[in-house]
Protein backbone atom coordinates (compact mmCIF):
# COMPACT_ATOMS: atom_id res chain seq x y z
CA UNK A 1 0.00 0.00 0.00
CA UNK A 2 1.53 3.61 -1.02
CA UNK A 3 2.68 5.57 1.73
CA UNK A 4 1.42 9.27 3.00
CA UNK A 5 3.43 12.19 2.55
CA UNK A 6 6.15 12.39 4.92
CA UNK A 7 10.00 12.78 5.83
CA UNK A 8 11.97 11.27 3.27
CA UNK A 9 14.43 9.06 5.52
CA UNK A 10 11.92 7.74 7.83
CA UNK A 11 8.00 7.40 6.01
CA UNK A 12 8.79 6.20 2.82
CA UNK A 13 12.38 4.66 2.65
CA UNK A 14 15.76 6.19 1.81
CA UNK A 15 17.23 6.21 -2.04
CA UNK A 16 20.71 4.99 -2.17
CA UNK A 17 22.46 7.73 -1.18
CA UNK A 18 19.62 9.97 -0.97
CA UNK A 19 18.35 10.36 -4.66
CA UNK A 20 15.13 10.19 -5.58
CA UNK A 21 15.41 11.58 -9.47
CA UNK A 22 13.72 7.79 -10.52
CA UNK A 23 10.38 8.37 -8.06
CA UNK A 24 7.47 7.27 -10.38
CA UNK A 25 5.26 10.38 -11.45
CA UNK A 26 1.98 10.67 -10.45
CA UNK A 27 0.27 11.11 -13.75
CA UNK A 28 -1.96 14.31 -14.14
CA UNK A 29 -0.37 15.82 -11.02
CA UNK A 30 2.19 17.85 -12.14
CA UNK A 31 5.55 17.76 -9.67
CA UNK A 32 4.74 14.59 -7.35
CA UNK A 33 5.66 14.19 -3.61
CA UNK A 34 7.51 10.94 -2.97
CA UNK A 35 7.22 7.62 -4.42
CA UNK A 36 3.88 5.71 -3.09
CA UNK A 37 2.12 8.82 -1.69
CA UNK A 38 -1.11 7.78 -0.86
CA UNK A 39 -4.59 7.78 -3.04
CA UNK A 40 -7.76 9.20 -1.64
CA UNK A 41 -10.32 6.65 -0.24
CA UNK A 42 -11.28 3.90 -3.04
CA UNK A 43 -8.98 5.38 -5.97
CA UNK A 44 -6.17 3.84 -8.12
CA UNK A 45 -2.76 5.06 -7.80
CA UNK A 46 -1.30 5.30 -11.42
CA UNK A 47 2.39 5.83 -11.37
CA UNK A 48 4.81 6.17 -14.46
CA UNK A 49 8.64 6.21 -14.21
CA UNK A 50 10.76 8.40 -15.84
CA UNK A 51 12.34 6.87 -19.20
CA UNK A 52 14.33 7.98 -22.35
CA UNK A 53 12.56 10.13 -24.90
CA UNK A 54 11.04 8.70 -28.00
CA UNK A 55 11.48 11.82 -30.05
CA UNK A 56 9.13 13.13 -32.31
CA UNK A 57 8.01 9.62 -33.44
CA UNK A 58 4.30 8.85 -33.49
CA UNK A 59 3.96 6.19 -30.92
CA UNK A 60 0.41 4.06 -30.48
CA UNK A 61 -0.17 2.63 -26.86
CA UNK A 62 0.23 -0.98 -27.94
CA UNK A 63 3.72 -0.27 -29.43
CA UNK A 64 4.91 1.96 -25.98
CA UNK A 65 3.58 -0.92 -24.01
CA UNK A 66 5.72 -3.28 -26.06
CA UNK A 67 8.65 -1.07 -26.31
CA UNK A 68 8.14 -0.46 -22.19
CA UNK A 69 8.60 -3.98 -21.58
CA UNK A 70 11.47 -4.74 -24.06
CA UNK A 71 13.05 -1.94 -22.47
CA UNK A 72 12.75 -3.94 -18.43
CA UNK A 73 13.61 -7.19 -20.12
CA UNK A 74 17.01 -5.82 -21.13
CA UNK A 75 17.20 -4.02 -17.76
CA UNK A 76 17.06 -7.00 -16.06
CA UNK A 77 19.11 -8.97 -18.51
CA UNK A 78 21.27 -6.71 -17.59
CA UNK A 79 21.81 -7.01 -13.91
CA UNK A 80 21.55 -10.52 -14.76
CA UNK A 81 24.58 -10.73 -16.64
CA UNK A 82 26.73 -8.77 -14.13
CA UNK A 83 25.47 -10.74 -11.29
CA UNK A 84 26.13 -13.93 -12.94
CA UNK A 85 29.72 -12.99 -13.23
CA UNK A 86 30.39 -12.40 -9.89
CA UNK A 87 28.68 -15.48 -9.15
CA UNK A 88 31.09 -17.62 -11.45
CA UNK A 89 33.88 -16.10 -10.17
CA UNK A 90 33.24 -16.93 -7.07
CA UNK A 91 34.36 -20.03 -5.14
CA UNK A 92 32.22 -22.81 -3.53
CA UNK A 93 33.45 -21.55 -0.08
CA UNK A 94 31.18 -18.04 -0.87
CA UNK A 95 28.92 -19.68 -2.45
CA UNK A 96 27.71 -21.71 -0.33
CA UNK A 97 30.15 -23.09 2.65
CA UNK A 98 29.65 -19.23 4.80
CA UNK A 99 25.80 -20.39 5.20
CA UNK A 100 26.81 -24.14 6.03
CA UNK A 101 28.94 -23.05 7.97
CA UNK A 102 27.14 -21.05 9.99
CA UNK A 103 24.18 -23.42 10.06
CA UNK A 104 26.86 -26.32 11.62
CA UNK A 105 28.44 -24.04 14.08
CA UNK A 106 24.87 -22.96 15.02
CA UNK A 107 23.80 -26.65 15.05
CA UNK A 108 26.64 -27.12 17.58
CA UNK A 109 25.85 -24.87 19.91
CA UNK A 110 23.03 -27.03 20.84
CA UNK A 111 24.37 -29.01 23.87
CA UNK A 112 26.06 -25.80 25.38
CA UNK A 113 22.55 -24.62 25.29
CA UNK A 114 21.02 -27.44 26.97
CA UNK A 115 23.68 -28.20 29.55
CA UNK A 116 23.17 -24.33 30.69
CA UNK A 117 19.55 -25.18 31.24
CA UNK A 118 20.36 -27.17 34.19
CA UNK A 119 22.02 -24.60 36.07
CA UNK A 120 19.94 -22.90 39.16
CA UNK A 121 21.34 -19.87 39.23
CA UNK A 122 19.44 -17.16 36.62
CA UNK A 123 22.74 -16.46 34.15
CA UNK A 124 24.02 -19.40 33.20
CA UNK A 125 19.71 -20.29 32.53
CA UNK A 126 18.90 -17.27 30.95
CA UNK A 127 22.39 -17.98 28.76
CA UNK A 128 20.76 -21.45 28.00
CA UNK A 129 17.52 -19.97 27.20
CA UNK A 130 19.15 -17.18 24.79
CA UNK A 131 21.67 -19.84 22.84
CA UNK A 132 18.64 -22.27 22.31
CA UNK A 133 16.44 -19.52 20.87
CA UNK A 134 18.91 -18.07 18.96
CA UNK A 135 19.41 -21.82 17.61
CA UNK A 136 15.99 -22.52 16.62
CA UNK A 137 15.71 -19.30 14.82
CA UNK A 138 18.98 -19.95 12.61
CA UNK A 139 17.95 -23.64 12.09
CA UNK A 140 14.05 -22.37 11.20
CA UNK A 141 14.06 -18.97 9.29
CA UNK A 142 17.92 -19.22 7.59
CA UNK A 143 18.10 -22.55 7.55
CA UNK A 144 14.58 -23.27 5.84
CA UNK A 145 14.45 -20.07 4.11
CA UNK A 146 17.50 -21.33 2.42
CA UNK A 147 16.33 -24.98 1.58
CA UNK A 148 13.24 -23.52 -0.06
CA UNK A 149 15.45 -21.92 -2.63
CA UNK A 150 17.25 -24.68 -2.78
CA UNK A 151 20.57 -21.99 -2.04
CA UNK A 152 22.75 -24.76 0.04
CA UNK A 153 23.74 -26.95 -2.80
CA UNK A 154 23.50 -27.18 -6.05
CA UNK A 155 22.52 -30.75 -5.94
CA UNK A 156 18.71 -31.28 -6.33
CA UNK A 157 18.68 -34.45 -4.55
CA UNK A 158 20.95 -33.22 -1.36
CA UNK A 159 18.53 -30.28 -1.86
CA UNK A 160 14.96 -32.19 -0.91
CA UNK A 161 16.96 -33.48 1.68
CA UNK A 162 18.05 -30.35 3.83
CA UNK A 163 14.55 -29.04 2.73
CA UNK A 164 12.87 -32.10 5.03
CA UNK A 165 15.24 -31.20 7.40
CA UNK A 166 14.99 -27.59 8.17
CA UNK A 167 11.32 -27.21 6.99
CA UNK A 168 9.48 -30.13 8.63
CA UNK A 169 11.91 -31.81 11.07
CA UNK A 170 12.98 -28.48 12.69
CA UNK A 171 10.04 -26.52 11.15
CA UNK A 172 7.00 -28.45 11.89
CA UNK A 173 5.93 -27.19 8.48
CA UNK A 174 5.54 -29.48 5.02
CA UNK A 175 7.77 -28.66 2.57
CA UNK A 176 5.40 -28.97 -0.37
CA UNK A 177 3.26 -26.32 0.88
CA UNK A 178 6.07 -24.23 2.35
CA UNK A 179 7.70 -23.94 -0.76
CA UNK A 180 4.73 -23.51 -3.13
CA UNK A 181 3.61 -20.78 -1.14
CA UNK A 182 6.82 -19.08 -0.54
CA UNK A 183 8.73 -19.52 -3.54
CA UNK A 184 5.98 -19.87 -6.18
CA UNK A 185 3.35 -17.58 -4.98
CA UNK A 186 5.49 -14.38 -2.77
CA UNK A 187 8.10 -14.67 -4.64
CA UNK A 188 6.37 -15.42 -8.02
CA UNK A 189 3.57 -12.27 -7.85
CA UNK A 190 5.41 -10.04 -5.11
CA UNK A 191 2.81 -7.59 -3.96
CA UNK A 192 0.29 -8.63 -6.59
CA UNK A 193 -3.24 -8.22 -4.66
CA UNK A 194 -4.54 -11.44 -3.78
CA UNK A 195 -1.45 -13.71 -4.70
CA UNK A 196 1.78 -12.58 -3.17
CA UNK A 197 0.80 -9.59 -1.50
CA UNK A 198 1.89 -10.44 1.92
CA UNK A 199 -1.91 -10.81 3.12
CA UNK A 200 -1.51 -14.18 4.86
CA UNK A 201 0.62 -12.60 7.72
CA UNK A 202 -2.51 -9.90 8.14
CA UNK A 203 -4.54 -10.39 11.10
CA UNK A 204 -7.57 -7.38 10.73
CA UNK A 205 -9.46 -8.81 14.11
CA UNK A 206 -6.38 -8.20 16.46
CA UNK A 207 -5.74 -4.47 17.54
CA UNK A 208 -2.08 -3.21 16.35
CA UNK A 209 -0.44 -3.55 20.02
CA UNK A 210 -1.74 -7.19 20.81
CA UNK A 211 -1.04 -7.78 16.76
CA UNK A 212 2.89 -6.27 17.40
CA UNK A 213 4.03 -7.03 20.56
CA UNK A 214 1.40 -10.17 21.54
CA UNK A 215 0.73 -12.18 19.22
CA UNK A 216 4.18 -13.10 17.91
CA UNK A 217 4.20 -15.39 21.29
CA UNK A 218 1.53 -17.88 19.62
CA UNK A 219 3.42 -18.73 16.82
CA UNK A 220 5.44 -21.82 18.04
CA UNK A 221 1.72 -22.96 18.59
CA UNK A 222 0.12 -22.02 15.43
CA UNK A 223 3.05 -23.45 12.21
CA UNK A 224 2.38 -26.66 13.75
CA UNK A 225 -1.62 -26.30 13.13
CA UNK A 226 -1.61 -24.23 10.20
CA UNK A 227 0.95 -26.87 9.44
CA UNK A 228 -1.76 -29.77 9.85
CA UNK A 229 -4.32 -27.94 8.08
CA UNK A 230 -2.41 -27.54 5.03
CA UNK A 231 -1.61 -31.63 4.59
CA UNK A 232 -4.83 -32.47 3.32
CA UNK A 233 -3.70 -30.52 0.11
CA UNK A 234 -0.59 -33.07 -0.07
CA UNK A 235 -0.36 -36.18 -0.98
CA UNK A 236 -0.58 -39.18 1.87
CA UNK A 237 2.84 -40.41 1.66
CA UNK A 238 3.72 -36.74 1.51
CA UNK A 239 1.46 -35.79 4.66
CA UNK A 240 2.58 -39.40 6.53
CA UNK A 241 6.42 -38.32 6.04
CA UNK A 242 5.99 -34.75 7.47
CA UNK A 243 3.66 -35.80 10.62
CA UNK A 244 6.94 -38.23 11.26
CA UNK A 245 9.30 -35.04 10.77
CA UNK A 246 6.92 -33.08 12.92
CA UNK A 247 6.50 -35.79 15.81
CA UNK A 248 10.76 -36.27 15.96
CA UNK A 249 11.47 -32.95 15.91
CA UNK A 250 8.88 -31.84 18.88
CA UNK A 251 9.43 -35.14 20.81
CA UNK A 252 13.29 -34.73 20.50
CA UNK A 253 13.47 -30.78 21.67
CA UNK A 254 10.94 -32.59 24.45
CA UNK A 255 13.05 -35.44 25.16
CA UNK A 256 16.26 -33.44 25.91
CA UNK A 257 14.69 -30.79 28.21
CA UNK A 258 13.96 -33.27 30.48
CA UNK A 259 16.87 -35.85 30.28
CA UNK A 260 19.74 -32.99 29.57
CA UNK A 261 18.58 -29.86 31.03
CA UNK A 262 16.97 -31.79 34.22
CA UNK A 263 13.39 -30.43 34.00
CA UNK A 264 11.14 -32.18 36.85
CA UNK A 265 7.51 -31.80 35.09
CA UNK A 266 6.48 -31.80 31.50
CA UNK A 267 4.71 -29.12 31.94
CA UNK A 268 8.20 -26.95 32.49
CA UNK A 269 9.46 -28.63 29.69
CA UNK A 270 7.28 -27.52 27.51
CA UNK A 271 6.94 -23.68 28.63
CA UNK A 272 10.66 -23.76 28.45
CA UNK A 273 9.75 -24.29 24.46
CA UNK A 274 7.46 -22.49 23.73
CA UNK A 275 9.85 -19.32 25.68
CA UNK A 276 12.79 -20.48 23.48
CA UNK A 277 11.20 -21.29 20.44
CA UNK A 278 9.10 -17.71 20.42
CA UNK A 279 12.46 -15.79 21.65
CA UNK A 280 12.93 -14.23 18.42
CA UNK A 281 9.35 -14.58 16.58
CA UNK A 282 8.75 -10.74 17.28
CA UNK A 283 11.35 -9.77 14.57
CA UNK A 284 10.25 -12.82 12.78
CA UNK A 285 6.92 -10.96 12.29
CA UNK A 286 7.94 -7.53 11.74
CA UNK A 287 10.29 -8.67 9.03
CA UNK A 288 8.20 -9.86 6.76
CA UNK A 289 5.77 -7.18 7.18
CA UNK A 290 8.53 -4.30 6.89
CA UNK A 291 9.74 -5.47 3.87
CA UNK A 292 6.53 -5.24 1.67
CA UNK A 293 3.20 -4.49 2.97
CA UNK A 294 3.00 -0.43 2.44
CA UNK A 295 4.59 -0.27 -0.97
CA UNK A 296 3.00 -0.43 -3.69
CA UNK A 297 0.29 -3.22 -4.79
CA UNK A 298 -0.68 -4.33 -8.25
CA UNK A 299 -3.51 -5.93 -9.52
CA UNK A 300 -2.50 -9.62 -11.49
CA UNK A 301 -3.23 -8.23 -14.74
CA UNK A 302 -1.77 -4.98 -14.71
CA UNK A 303 1.66 -5.91 -12.64
CA UNK A 304 5.06 -4.68 -13.85
CA UNK A 305 7.79 -6.60 -15.21
CA UNK A 306 9.78 -8.35 -12.75
CA UNK A 307 12.85 -5.47 -12.65
CA UNK A 308 10.30 -2.65 -11.38
CA UNK A 309 7.90 -5.61 -9.41
CA UNK A 310 10.84 -6.33 -7.33
CA UNK A 311 12.34 -2.51 -6.75
CA UNK A 312 9.31 -0.96 -6.16
CA UNK A 313 7.33 -3.59 -4.13
CA UNK A 314 10.43 -4.85 -1.84
CA UNK A 315 12.51 -2.83 0.89
CA UNK A 316 16.14 -3.46 2.83
CA UNK A 317 16.50 -3.27 6.57
CA UNK A 318 20.23 -2.03 7.97
CA UNK A 319 22.63 -5.04 9.01
CA UNK A 320 22.11 -6.73 12.56
CA UNK A 321 24.39 -8.91 13.76
CA UNK A 322 21.92 -10.85 15.82
CA UNK A 323 19.41 -10.78 12.91
CA UNK A 324 21.79 -11.96 10.16
CA UNK A 325 22.81 -14.56 11.61
CA UNK A 326 19.52 -15.86 12.95
CA UNK A 327 17.53 -14.57 9.63
CA UNK A 328 20.28 -14.56 7.13
CA UNK A 329 20.91 -11.42 5.13
CA UNK A 330 18.52 -12.20 2.50
CA UNK A 331 15.78 -11.38 4.86
CA UNK A 332 17.48 -8.62 6.44
CA UNK A 333 19.46 -6.01 4.41
CA UNK A 334 19.78 -8.03 1.06
CA UNK A 335 16.02 -8.78 0.92
CA UNK A 336 15.81 -6.72 -3.02
CA UNK A 337 18.75 -8.53 -3.79
CA UNK A 338 17.41 -11.98 -2.79
CA UNK A 339 13.68 -10.80 -4.42
CA UNK A 340 15.82 -9.89 -7.68
CA UNK A 341 18.37 -13.20 -7.30
CA UNK A 342 16.17 -15.97 -5.29
CA UNK A 343 18.57 -18.84 -5.84
CA UNK A 344 21.85 -17.07 -4.25
CA UNK A 345 22.56 -17.92 -0.50
CA UNK A 346 23.10 -15.26 2.14
CA UNK A 347 26.51 -14.76 2.03
CA UNK A 348 26.11 -14.09 -2.42
CA UNK A 349 23.14 -11.65 -1.69
CA UNK A 350 25.78 -9.97 0.23
CA UNK A 351 28.55 -9.95 -2.00
CA UNK A 352 26.34 -8.77 -5.14
CA UNK A 353 24.29 -6.10 -2.76
CA UNK A 354 26.79 -2.73 -4.29
CA UNK A 355 26.40 -4.35 -7.61
CA UNK A 356 22.69 -4.31 -7.48
CA UNK A 357 22.08 -1.05 -5.56
CA UNK A 358 24.60 0.68 -7.75
CA UNK A 359 22.81 -0.73 -11.01
CA UNK A 360 19.57 0.47 -9.57
CA UNK A 361 20.35 3.45 -8.91
CA UNK A 362 21.95 4.50 -12.37
CA UNK A 363 19.14 3.09 -13.92
CA UNK A 364 16.57 5.55 -12.02
CA UNK A 365 15.31 2.40 -10.18
CA UNK A 366 13.43 2.50 -6.74
CA UNK A 367 16.09 1.08 -4.14
CA UNK A 368 13.95 0.90 -0.73
CA UNK A 369 15.56 1.18 2.44
CA UNK A 370 15.05 2.23 5.91
CA UNK A 371 15.25 1.26 9.72
CA UNK A 372 13.63 -1.59 11.72
CA UNK A 373 12.63 1.61 13.99
CA UNK A 374 11.02 3.61 11.63
CA UNK A 375 8.89 0.59 10.15
CA UNK A 376 7.77 -0.02 13.31
CA UNK A 377 7.16 3.95 14.14
CA UNK A 378 4.61 3.65 10.64
CA UNK A 379 3.13 0.48 11.85
CA UNK A 380 1.46 1.58 14.81
CA UNK A 381 0.90 4.90 13.52
CA UNK A 382 -0.84 3.74 10.56
CA UNK A 383 -1.84 -0.01 11.50
CA UNK A 384 -5.55 0.57 10.34
CA UNK A 385 -4.64 1.47 6.94
CA UNK A 386 -1.75 -0.83 6.32
CA UNK A 387 -3.05 -4.24 8.43
CA UNK A 388 -6.74 -3.85 8.23
CA UNK A 389 -7.95 -2.02 5.28
CA UNK A 390 -7.63 -3.31 1.72
CA UNK A 391 -4.80 -1.38 -0.41
CA UNK A 392 -5.50 0.71 -3.01
CA UNK A 393 -3.95 -0.72 -6.39
CA UNK A 394 -0.68 0.96 -7.74
CA UNK A 395 -0.52 0.97 -11.92
CA UNK A 396 2.60 1.32 -13.07
CA UNK A 397 2.28 2.54 -17.14
CA UNK A 398 4.21 4.22 -19.39
CA UNK A 399 7.65 2.36 -17.94
CA UNK A 400 10.39 2.37 -20.53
Amino acid sequence: MPLENGDTATQRGQQVNGEVSGTPRLRGMGDPPLRGTTAPEGSRTEVTAAGPALGGEEVTPGGTAQRAGQHEEALMTELSELVQKVVKSSSWWERHGVDISILAGTFLLLPAGFLCLRSAQAIPFLVGVLTLGVVHHTLTVKGSHLASHNALTESKSWGKVWAIFFIELCSAFTVEQGTYNHVKIHHGYTNVIGLGDSSTWKLPFLNRYVYMFIAPLAVPILTPLVALDLLRNVEWKAALRTLCCMFVGFYCHYWLLLHVSGFQSPWSALLCMLLTRSLLAHPYIHVNIFQHIGLPMFAPDRKPKRIHLMSLGVLNLPRNALLDWSFGHSLISCHVEHHLFPSLSDNMCLKIKPIVSQYLKQKKLPYNEDTYSSRLRLFLQRYEELMVHAPPITELVGVQ
